[in-house]
């Protein structure tokens, strides 16, 4: 499946830029870029694709996405046809922007850890969107470098928010969390090192730290809140549905280089925590990704991966209004 690069606005000498769109439509594919956004949707509902993710969305809907992650809005095409007034509001900002040394200061220890947890993508609801969305339109106004003390309080609100839920499954973006606990990080490392090998144990990991299975259990659902098996499942699958995504290979050969031991229980599982087939998940993604790359309305904002691409081809206009900050 073609995932499509978009190429942001964001010039070098940008903190990072706003794009404002009233009512604009939602056609475009799905598709990726190496910079952070926040988006934020008010006034419609629909569905919204990160990773291998895909949700529902009710009136209003605000996400935080990380770089190279893939991502989708659809409106409603009952409430689009009405042409009701909604508006989107997106952020972009480079991911090497807290890259300096004064951003690896321990007051920004809570701002590089959501910005870690936005590789699996986060959406903030309740009192978090309520703070969020009123700074966010204040950002659509140029200030001057008021915008940028405003937009360090937005990430400093989202960093300290727990109205948050991750999107993306943690195969799909894997990384080892970052933890005060030295055995729980190399249980972590091992796990996303070696769960392609279907016949990794619980005892295997266990073993590594000097732990008894029974005592490594206890261990293990204490700080990740779920069980080894689960965890294990959560990343095989998660692996499996990038790999349905990124390759064109088939199900069979899925299954097994996801850690799974045979394609029945892989089915089985996939079935269960997905709510589809493996076969039925590709097919979704690929409806959803048709798109006329040629006939975009803003010029080369979008182009197929793997295409040599040159800066005389950058977008030559935004279909939205554009601030750069």
């Amino acid at each position: 499946m073609h995932i499509y690069r978009e190429f942001t606005p964001l010039k070098n000498p940008d903190v990072f830029v706003v794009l404002d769109s009233v009512s604009n439509g939602f056609d475009y594919p799905i598709h990726n870029h190496p910079e952070f956004e926040i988006n934020l949707v008010a006034g419609i509902s629909g569905t919204r694709t990160v990773g291998d993710s895909t949700e529902r969305y009710n009136g209003y809907d605000l996400v935080l996405l990380g770089p190279y992650l893939y991502h989708k809005w659809d409106g409603d095409e009952q409430q689009l046809q009405t042409n009701p007034s909604y508006r989107v509001i997106t952020i972009q900002f480079a991911m090497d922007l807290f890259g300096a040394s004064m951003f690896q200061k321990e007051r920004f220890k809570k701002i590089r850890k959501l910005l870690e947890d936005a590789r699996r993508g986060i959406k903030f609801d309740g009192k978090t969107f309520e703070s969020a969305m009123k700074i966010m339109v204040s950002l659509t106004k140029d200030k001057g470098f008021a915008n940028i003390i405003e937009f360090f309080q937005l990430l400093d609100l989202f960093s300290q928010s727990n109205d948050t839920t991750l999107l993306a499954s943690e195969g799909f973006s894997p990384q080892s969390p970052r933890s005060d606990n030295n055995r729980i990080q190399i249980a972590y490392g091992y796990i996303l090192k070696h769960f392609d090998n279907a016949e990794l144990k619980m005892a295997d990991v266990a073993a590594l730290i000097n732990m008894s299975e029974s005592a490594f259990s206890h261990f293990f659902q204490k700080n990740v809140f779920k069980s080894f098996t689960q965890y294990l499942i959560d990343v095989r699958l998660g692996h499996a549905c990038k790999l349905l995504l990124n390759t064109d290979e088939n199900i069979n050969q899925i299954c097994f280089k996801s850690g799974f031991n045979n394609l029945a229980n892989f089915n089985r599982l996939f079935k269960k925590y997905r709510a589809c087939t493996p076969f039925e998940f590709r097919q979704h993604y690929l409806e959803k990704n048709e798109f006329n790359w040629a006939n975009q309305i803003t010029p080369w904002q979008f182009l197929p991966p793997k295409t040599l691409v040159r800066e005389s081809i950058q977008p030559l206009a935004y279909s939205t209004r554009l601030l750069h900050f």
